[in-house]
């Protein structure tokens, strides 16, 4: 006779937590059409009506990346949703925007998205050691998977560092990377979230200028 199953808590939990992000990050995003940013998002679960998200450590990845996580899968799983209703989910850290799926940017179904469906879907990847979740962003977000970051997302990259367009070498974004950076510090009056944006924008801009130079 087989025992009987004992429910997992911290399943349970999760899929808790999931359920109530769906319901609160589509609502967010209707409210934007424009679009918003992944900071800008979290800063809007940490308020009422919601309050789902309590102080976040922006400095550090290792407590930052569960926050990350399961706001990026249920992105995934509302993007699968809504296309059936003929609509568009944008994805990316600078960009999180709800669309008719006749304007321009597509679903991003295809080459390095298509791997971030599967690793974000994949809820076992919801706790990973510090030092894999570090290789994990690099790979991903740094353009290794060969793919180019959709135009949008470029442009909303060149936007956070503060061009007027997307610039005509890396160097360059470079440059303007250094100089946000130490404007965003802290001890000069900055703050530490905004570094992150500023890292999404310079790992965005370098997959698309790595995507470039293989051409």
């Amino acid at each position: 006779m087989n025992s009987p199953q004992v429910p997992n808590i911290e399943d349970e939990r999760l899929a808790f937590q999931v359920q109530h992000l769906s319901v609160a990050i589509e609502r967010i995003l209707r409210e934007h059409p424009l679009g918003i940013n992944e900071l800008g998002l979290i800063k809007a679960l940490q308020k009422p009506p919601w309050e789902m998200i309590g102080d976040v450590d922006y400095s550090d990845p290792g407590k930052l990346y569960p926050i990350h996580f399961l706001i990026f899968h249920v992105l995934y799983r509302l993007r699968d949703q809504v296309a059936a209703a003929g609509e568009c989910l944008s994805i990316s850290p600078l960009l999180i925007r709800l669309t008719q799926q006749d304007v321009v940017g597509g679903t991003g179904t295809v080459g390095n998205v298509d791997q971030l469906r599967a690793f974000y879907l994949d809820l076992s990847k919801y706790q990973m050691p510090e030092d894999a979740i570090h290789q994990m962003m690099d790979d991903f977000w740094s353009g290794r998977s060969g793919q180019e970051p959709a135009g949008n997302h470029v442009e909303a990259a060149a936007d956070t560092l503060g061009f007027d367009c997307v610039p005509s070498s890396f160097d360059e974004v470079k440059k303007r990377f250094r100089k946000a950076v130490m404007q965003a510090h802290p001890d000069r009056g900055g703050e530490t979230e905004a570094i992150q944006d500023l890292n999404n924008a310079f790992s965005t801009l370098k997959a698309h200028f790595r995507f470039r130079e293989s051409l």
